[in-house]
């Protein structure tokens, strides 16, 4: 299985607020490093990886996250607690920080 993140970097290269609460909750929750790659969807360039991405999967909004199965179906999540309810959960066991 091979996860992406997809955050935005706004027209003024900033990061969108909720790209950088989604990965905060990764983080919070132990789960970023079963992330494989971060994609960046910059609004200032049609052709980053990211709005590529989104293009190709009829995706509008930012944080997303791409999923490739190991069977080669690849799906798409726009919702954070779907994808950690429907991939990360059943496949991983979250990191557990040690203040926990």
């Amino acid at each position: 299985m091979n996860i992406v993140f997809v955050k935005k970097l706004l027209h003024d290269g900033s990061a969108c607020r909720k790209c950088l609460d989604v990965e905060a909750r990764l983080q919070r929750d132990g789960w970023m490093k079963f992330i494989d790659a971060v994609a960046l969807a910059q609004e200032n360039d049609p052709y980053s990886d990211g709005m590529r991405l989104a293009a190709a999967h009829g995706i509008d909004i930012a944080p997303f996250f791409v999923v490739t199965h190991d069977d080669g179906r690849c799906e798409a999540f726009t919702v954070y607690l779907r994808f950690v309810r429907e991939v990360l959960e059943p496949n991983f066991e979250p990191e557990k920080s040690a203040a926990a």
